[in-house]
């Protein structure tokens, strides 16, 4: 494998480019953008389909004495299967809303109910645990996150938030900082594991991401909750929501402030030289409305900002040591998305028109230098896609695509634009063969057509109810805009206007057993990825040049178990080899190993106690300036505490330990995870409080 150097960067944001590192050394070359993806709806209901009964005829009784009953409307309304309202479902796998149990792909999905809970206020927190995913976090709250699916980079995992895909185009290789999104507003988390190019086009080479925010239902719901703890940690969050007539709203304001994170290691530190704590701020605030118009038009609109700042230790010289003073990071983004929802023939063909709209900017001021450095990038993409159902569960899907994607700095404006179809056929037999096929075009203005496409079926055997399960896909990740235009000329680098996509095909095999009526669930997957044309350096180390080649395999293994009404355990071991094709080594940052275990106990009916035990194994890695290389990290094991208690169904108190043993480790090299921590607070809602 070529040896990665840092990008070229200014002088003013070097400190914050060698902080973040490890993004750059995290494989061939973590570097690539977004062109357009298949949209989901703006406002999913993430209620699953009730399934009535038919009508039977009455059966003639005895005359009885009338009785007061209710409405003429629920007398004649036939009862609905409770299992049915239990369901778990998904939007990310189709673009539809679907049960989990008729999905072939690997996914993980993650409630709101999860995230109390756990207690997880960054979205970090909840990637940590979940199989096939690796997280890799510059210190504690607010460092730049990367996240590692099936060994792949982290630009080929694509992110959605309420179906805006939020990509980083100020970000030289576009993978999105996973550091700044909060978790206060989430309803549902999904996490789509393989390649899913064939419906989202660029950047899902590893999978797709989806965060669903909370959609009001119901009476009106207020909530607010603040917690303090460890690392001078101060966080509050607030939100309305609810339903009335033809309306729904939800809005939700988060503040998450650590104000003293130990990060640097003492060992790096000059004579004399005492280590400054990172200090972190986050405000996002967000909204999201519906209203339905008649019975054939809704409007969705949903809206989010988040403004936030790291106070953080760079790194200077040569060779670099960290500064005295701290360097600054400020990060502004909004995405919001309008749509449109046309439906026809009582709701069997649904129209999506939309049109999302992305703006990041990010100012980076270095210790010592009193100008920052500013990068602006914003993504605006129109869109359409119908699902017509063909019969009951069988829909076909089709869209057509069109985003423009801008960069702006001190010394460069460009730009590119991309075109997509696709078309999508979801199918399902007897409710137990289920088939998902998809196939997609991208025009890009830049490298021109690019096809993909990906097929998953699944199958639950009679009398075992075992669900075996497959797909098989293509992906490609296209280069991004710093890569095709930003040159660097003090430092004898310069852009490439000439390099094509990454590419890539990926299949994954497997099964899941119930037993006990579902109350013990186990199961496992093969995963393979082929990845071609990485972009890498050249041989000279003056620009970028399709170079790379990466092969990722490896099982993804879980079990659960509800061992009483109140006892409940899951726990999910990976195994990841991910190796340059070409030499045969081992990818950095990849662990051949990962294993988490979560226990929940609720010894009465207001209490809810938890305990989480996560393992990373040995990881090739560098060091923190990126000069010495092929280093192997250790391991390291944690255990984290959670616990609440219902004063009232108004009133929940809530406390959490963090790295329980306080186990010292650094994830990368060079930055200090945080210690164990104790936190506290306090949750209050009008009614029904998570």
């Amino acid at each position: 494998m070529p040896r990665s150097l840092v990008s070229p960067v200014p002088h003013a944001r070097r400190s914050r480019a060698l902080l973040s590192s490890f993004c750059v050394f995290s494989s061939f070359a973590l570097l690539g953008p977004s062109p357009t993806a298949a949209q989901q709806s703006a406002s999913p209901d993430l209620l699953p389909p009730v399934e009535v009964d038919p009508p039977r005829e009455p059966i003639a009784q005895k005359p009885a004495i009338p009785r007061r009953t209710g409405s003429a409307a629920h007398q004649q309304m036939p009862a609905a299967k409770p299992a049915a309202a239990r369901t778990p479902v998904a939007v990310s796998p189709t673009g539809v809303v679907t049960p989990v149990a008729h999905v072939a792909n690997a996914i993980t999905v993650v409630t709101d109910k999860d995230i109390a809970t756990q207690q997880a206020r960054t979205v970090p927190g909840i990637l940590s645990t979940i199989p096939g995913l690796n997280v890799v976090q510059a210190g504690g709250p607010g460092g730049q996150t990367n996240v590692f699916m099936r060994g792949t980079n982290a630009n080929h995992t694509k992110l959605f938030i309420d179906g805006i895909d939020v990509g980083d185009v100020t970000n030289g290789n576009g993978a999105f900082d996973f550091a700044h999104l909060l978790a206060a507003d989430i309803q549902q988390f999904e996490v789509l594991r393989g390649p899913q190019s064939g419906l989202y086009g660029s950047d899902a080479i590893g999978g797709v991401i989806s965060v669903i925010t909370r959609k009001g239902e119901g009476p009106a719901r207020a909530t607010a909750s603040v917690e303090s703890g460890s690392f001078k940690t101060f966080n509050q969050s607030a939100g309305v929501s609810g339903s009335q007539n033809n309306v729904n709203y939800a809005v939700n304001v988060a503040h998450l402030h650590a104000g003293d994170v130990p990060v640097t290691p003492w060992q790096l530190l000059p004579a004399g030289q005492k280590a400054i704590g990172n200090a972190y701020d986050n405000v996002t605030a967000s909204a999201k409305l519906g209203v339905d118009l008649n019975e054939a038009w809704t409007l969705n609109s949903v809206i989010r900002y988040t403004d936030a700042t790291l106070l953080f230790t760079g790194d200077s010289g040569f060779p670099s040591f960290p500064d005295a003073i701290r360097s600054n990071h400020t990060v502004h983004q909004l995405a919001t998305r309008q749509e449109a929802v046309w439906s026809l023939l009582g709701g069997r063909i649904r129209n999506y028109f939309g049109v999302s709209y992305v703006n990041n900017r990010s100012s980076d001021l270095t210790a010592g230098n009193p100008v920052a450095a500013v990068a602006t990038g914003e993504r605006i993409k129109y869109d359409w896609h119908a699902v017509t159902e063909l019969a009951p569960h069988n829909n076909l899907v089709v869209g057509l695509e069109q985003q423009t994607e801008r960069l702006k700095t001190a010394d460069l404006s460009a730009e590119n634009g991309n075109k997509a179809g696709f078309v999508e056929l979801q199918t399902e037999f007897a409710k137990r063969w289920f088939v998902v096929a998809s196939l997609r075009n991208d025009v890009n203005d830049q490298f021109g057509g690019h096809g993909t496409y990906r097929i998953a079926p699944a199958v639950i055997l009679p009398v075992t109810e075992t669900k075996l399960k497959a797909s098989y896909g293509t992906g490609f990740k296209a280069p991004t805009l710093s890569q095709l235009h930003q040159d660097f000329p003090a430092f004898n680098f310069f852009a490439n206007p000439n390099l094509r996509p990454e590419q890539s095909t990926g299949y994954d095999a497997g099964f899941e057993q119930p037993l006990f009526d579902d109350r013990l669930r186990f199961g496992a997957t093969y995963f393979h990825n082929s990845i071609t044309d990485l972009i890498n350096f050249n041989a000279t180390f003056t620009s970028y040049a399709n170079v790379g080649l990466a092969t990722t395999e490896g099982t993804e293994s879980f079990v659960t178990a509800d061992l009483t009404d109140r006892i409940s355990l899951r726990a999910d071991y990976t195994f990841t080899r991910a190796v340059d094709a070409a030499t045969g080594l081992q990818l950095l940052r990849r662990p051949k190993e990962k294993w988490s275990a979560t226990a929940t106990w609720g010894p009465i009916d207001a209490l809810t106690l938890s305990a989480t035990l996560l393992h990373i194994g040995d990881w090739l890695d560098v060091s923190r300036d990126g000069m010495t290389t092929g280093l192997v990290a250790p391991g390291y094991t944690v255990v984290n505490l959670r616990s609440d208690y219902a004063l009232s169904d108004q009133v929940k108190l809530f406390g959490r330990i963090d790295n329980l043993f306080n186990h010292h480790y650094q994830n990368p090299t060079g930055f200090l995870a945080p210690g164990f921590g104790v936190f506290g607070g306090i949750r209050v809602a009008s009614f029904g409080v998570q």
